[in-house]
């Protein structure tokens, strides 16, 4: 019979191991290796990894690891068998949750039922069909306005000038003039437009409904298209 704690830590020692070092080699956590040494094996998950962690750190030790698990058969493992499975337990909170599904699914069950007979004594005192009112469509404005324009422009501050053009710069003029704070949002529609704007920190820009910080303190021109907003000239 020796110590198998002891005789581990000894054996570390003349090595000059740390456990950090220990760890990184064997893969087993610094504080199992600490606790193999201290002999304290309650801190371990199992006899199993017991067993396991002795007979690797035994052997990158230089020890004998059979030599070790041996020991601590003889000496701890106790005779019920290890790693018996413990009974599982039923939680109070489960079985309140299963009890809570069960009412639930009751008092559904009861609500249908109680609707389908209510429909079938209306239907009985009155032959006539309920009468189905077709949904009313949405006015044609709201119908527009539910798809965001391409561009959006609301003045913010102050005042500025904006020029639009169809496409590009020589394209077709949709607008040229000062929007000042106070004045609507301006839309615009279709695919691809080309944006002067005086003074665009006085301005929110939206496109296809995403807000674009449209950088600097200076004219910019942007070309717009659903895919955003992409600024010509730097």
């Amino acid at each position: 019979m020796f110590e198998i704690g002891n005789s581990l830590k000894e054996a570390r020692i003349r090595r000059g191991v740390d456990f950090a070092q220990a760890e990184l080699a064997t893969k087993i956590r610094g504080k199992y290796l600490r606790a193999l040494e201290d002999e304290q094996f309650a801190l371990l998950p199992a006899q199993t990894y017991v067993k396991g962690f002795l007979r690797t750190y035994a052997e990158y030790l230089g020890l004998d690891g059979q030599l070790y698990v041996d020991e601590f058969n003889s000496r701890l493992v106790s005779g019920g068998g290890e790693d018996e499975p413990r009974p599982r337990r039923t939680h109070p909170q489960s079985r309140h949750r299963r009890l809570e599904t069960n009412v639930v699914l009751v008092v559904l069950a009861a609500i249908a039922i109680l609707t389908v007979v209510i429909i079938s004594a209306w239907k009985a005192s009155d032959g006539s069909s309920p009468r189905i009112t077709a949904p009313k469509r949405a006015p044609a404005a709201a119908r527009r306005h539910a798809t965001p324009p391409l561009l959006l422009v609301t003045p913010k501050r102050s005042s500025t000038h904006l020029i639009i053009h169809r496409s590009n710069a020589t394209g077709n003029i949709v607008f040229d003039g000062t929007v000042t704070k106070g004045d609507p949002a301006r839309r615009f529609t279709g695919t691809r437009l080309w944006v002067s704007v005086d003074s665009p920190e006085n301005v929110r820009i939206i496109v296809s409904g995403h807000t674009v910080v449209v950088p600097g303190l200076k004219p910019r021109v942007g070309i717009v298209t659903k895919r955003g907003w992409r600024t010509v000239g730097g």
